[in-house]
């Protein structure tokens, strides 16, 4: 394990039962009130930026947006919130998934990505990937290409990286931590 791995995993903390009996929550809020820490997230997410050449960053809603927008400032790029549908005003693309328990849809304003956008998708956790799947297919029906996915941590029992990896054709799958 590496010492930023060691500083990032120091800095979440296990909550057990939450939010239902039998699950362990991993909860981030104390890494973000570390700046040592946060500054060192931002930085390794806007170095995986660089390497994949992208030219903005999407960020999931919601703790993707508080890790995707300080790595798009570190890096120098534009930073695009993927939303809850009907959260966002006026003209949006959406993208419909299921859950485990039912479905959602996210949505992005139409005009944030075109042809020639290289995007990185940043969220904290990747558990199952219906998100992060939407998510790629929203920026793809935009004209866009997906640079990448880059998460804090992925929580590999879930299999995610299985189900994303097909979609994703190629572009890489970054997880900082893996659970």
């Amino acid at each position: 394990m590496t010492d930023i791995q060691e500083l990032l995993l120091s800095r979440i903390r296990d909550v057990a039962d939450y939010p239902e009996p039998g699950v362990m929550f991993k909860d981030i809020t104390p890494l973000l009130a570390d700046p040592a820490a946060f500054t060192a997230l931002t930085d390794t997410l806007a170095g995986i930026a660089a390497s994949t050449g992208a030219t903005k960053i999407v960020g999931l809603e919601a703790r993707g947006f508080i890790l995707g927008a300080p790595v798009a400032v570190r890096a120098g790029l534009g930073f695009i919130p993927v939303r809850k549908a009907g959260k966002l005003p006026g003209a949006t693309l959406g993208q419909a998934y299921d859950l485990e328990y039912g479905s959602a849809e996210i949505e992005v304003h139409a005009e944030d990505l075109s042809s020639g956008d290289r995007v990185l998708i940043v969220d904290d956790v990747l558990a199952t990937g219906g998100t992060a799947e939407a998510a790629i297919h929203l920026i793809q029906r935009a004209g866009a290409d997906v640079a990448g996915l880059a998460v804090l941590m992925e929580l590999g029992f879930l299999g995610a990286r299985t189900r994303l990896e097909p979609t994703l054709a190629g572009a890489p799958l970054e997880a900082l931590l893996q659970v």
